[in-house]
């Protein structure tokens, strides 16, 4: 049987290789260190994190990234089977030994008979004969990778620096205080009038948030990053750096829209949020991308009036970043559309996290194992943390061709919404405040539901061999 190819030995492809070699397919792994080192790792190891040592919550009942946790468990996950095994005290999250979570990861793909590991570059496409490959080389992709996939699909960008604005869940939005409408009430595409959420300020409001935005700490940039500004996508505090009046002018500009709950009073400022996904349970800070240190963002942003109790499911940041637009470019089943022998995994399809990039390995190295078997690949329910995520980098973006795709970190608003539980499952009255704690594991429950079944329906991994811890 030919093998199957995967380009990157960071998390993402890894767990490629390690799915599909556990599907009885044969992998070369490529990495490219020490051939060709980067500035941000340090050794040679397989998937070495070289940021945090946390794959945040585990608590999968209630939290999306500790469902994905278990989801990815179920699945058979190197990742997370050496996650557990260098678990490092960390509350309820999922910290870990990052020398020993590396260590075990590439001593289980070195041993493993299926797998074959090569240390070089791949520069530019792979050869043509390659004829299943995934490629998995994450935000410092090399730039002659990079330059080829950009010449391949006709993309005007991959690798630059990326302005990112908060995202807001929908129900966490104060509607006796923000409303629906588009300015001048100017229908979109789909007719609708009322397509953002407005959230208006008063002079002396306005005054305050920018004294707070100014005030507030900025994250720093890693040395290597050279982050340039670009005018079209500056942050937030530095378009307020240049006055008062400029984010009047600006992503605030109050005019075309009137207060339903203020009739009688123009509004001094406005920030709009836009709809994000599809499902409408998440919305975007429009023109709010931004520097700030994410605690500065939280207590900043819930200054503005319907935000008191905004719940972020992604904060806003500006860096160096190397993605697809990826519901532009990739099949359901995580290939180039323009040259369907690639698939793509990882941090480069439009994901953020450890665990987010390694889940997407996961997808890809089942996908492509079933392609090299000649059978269909079978994409997870929706209704999973794998299903969603991958709904998210193929598919489930609403505005994919205008270029606003941005990468994203599990979270409930990509799941679909249930309704919110007033009563427990015997009965009893579950206290308001309570209720959306009690969503999150009513929809956590129905995802590892899906997900059983979706995994029944899977062709039985290969068995396991004998590894040393």
């Amino acid at each position: 049987m030919k093998p199957i190819h995967v380009i990157g030995g960071g998390l993402a492809g890894s767990e490629a290789a390690w799915q599909a070699a556990q599907a009885g397919v044969p992998v070369v792994l490529h990495e490219m260190r020490p051939v060709r080192e980067t500035p941000a790792h340090r050794t040679q190891g397989l998937a070495e994190l070289v940021c945090s040592n946390s794959f945040r919550s585990d608590d999968w009942e209630h939290n999306a990234v500790g469902l994905l946790h278990a989801e990815m468990r179920a699945a058979g996950s190197l990742i997370m089977a050496c996650a557990d095994l260098h678990q490092v005290p960390a509350g309820g999250a999922l910290a870990v030994d990052r020398d020993g979570f590396s260590a075990a990861v590439t001593e289980r793909l070195e041993r493993h008979p299926l797998v074959s590991i090569v240390r070089e570059e791949i520069a530019g496409l792979p050869p043509a004969d390659w004829d299943n490959a995934v490629v998995a080389t994450g935000p410092l992709t090399s730039p002659a990778l990079s330059q080829a996939i950009l010449d391949l699909t006709g993309e005007a960008a991959l690798s630059f620096f990326d302005a990112i604005a908060p995202i807001v869940h929908a129900d966490s939005i104060d509607m006796s205080r923000a409303w629906r409408q588009s300015r001048y009430d100017k229908e979109g595409p789909s007719g609708d009038a009322a397509a953002y959420i407005n959230c208006a300020m008063d002079r002396d409001q306005y005054e305050a948030f920018l004294a707070a935005l100014l005030a507030a700490p900025k994250a720093e940039f890693k040395a290597w990053e050279d982050v340039p500004y670009f005018e079209g996508c500056l942050p937030i505090e530095v378009m307020a750096e240049r006055g008062p009046e400029t984010l009047r002018f600006g992503p605030m500009k109050p005019v075309g829209l009137t207060d339903p709950h203020r009739p009688d009073r123009r509004p001094w400022a406005v920030v709009q949020l836009r709809q994000d996904n599809a499902l409408g349970t998440l919305f975007n800070m429009v023109g709010f991308q931004t520097k700030l240190k994410h605690g500065a963002q939280v207590e900043v942003f819930r200054m503005i009036p319907g935000l008191e109790h905004a719940e972020f499911a992604r904060l806003g940041g500006l860096h160096r970043n190397t993605f697809l637009n990826s519901p532009r470019l990739l099949d359901r089943s995580l290939r180039l559309k323009a040259d369907p022998r690639l698939r793509f995994a990882g941090q480069v399809t439009g994901v953020e996290g450890y665990v987010e990039s390694a889940a997407i390995g996961l997808l890809a190295g089942r996908f492509a194992a079933a392609a090299r078997r000649d059978a269909e690949p079978s994409a997870p329910p929706a209704t999973t943390a794998l299903g969603a995520l991958l709904a998210h980098v193929t598919g489930g973006h609403l505005d994919a061709g205008a270029g606003s795709f941005q990468p994203m970190n599990i979270n409930y608003g990509l799941l679909p919404p249930m309704e919110t539980p007033v009563r427990d499952e015997q009965g009893e009255r579950i206290p308001p405040k309570a209720r959306g704690r009690a969503k999150k594991r009513l929809m956590s429950l129905r995802a590892m539901r899906d997900l059983a079944a979706w995994l029944g329906e899977a062709q039985p991994a290969a068995p396991e061999p004998a590894l040393s811890a």
